[in-house]
């Protein structure tokens, strides 16, 4: 019946400090829709942002700044994420690790975007032999 996600969004208390942060430091393609509602493209789908005091109708019944947990997969391997995010100064709160993703096991780095929101960036784990 479903074949996948379409959007995600994510409450943010400033879209601008939210759309520098997901540009600038993840490397997201920005759409704007309007003043209180940006894309933020990741693949076929987007990361849709929404201002706090916004009047967009229907939403999710408790919208609230800072309580996504997110995990998003690298191309790029998780050394290279982590050397960009400490050249930009953005604190590696957790990794890298192995976790347990959609597809089997991954290494992930943890951070916080700036409303606090967890965001994990994984890679698999290379079968054995590769």
């Amino acid at each position: 019946m479903l074949s996948g996600l379409d959007h995600l969004v994510i409450t943010v208390t400033d879209i601008s400090r939210a759309v520098d942060f997901y540009s600038r430091v993840l490397g997201l393609d920005v759409r704007y829709r309007d003043r209180e509602r940006v894309d933020l493209m990741l693949g076929d789908m987007s990361l849709r942002l929404h201002w706090t005091a916004t009047d967009i109708s229907p939403r999710a019944a408790t919208p609230t700044p800072g309580s996504l947990d997110l995990c998003v997969r690298s191309v790029l391997p998780l050394d290279e994420v982590q050397r960009h995010l400490e050249a930009l100064d953005v604190e590696v709160e957790l990794g890298p690790v192995t976790r347990q993703g959609a597809n089997g096991d991954i290494t992930s780095l943890y951070l916080r975007d700036p409303d606090g929101n967890l965001l994990e960036i994984c890679r698999p784990l290379k079968p054995a032999g590769d």
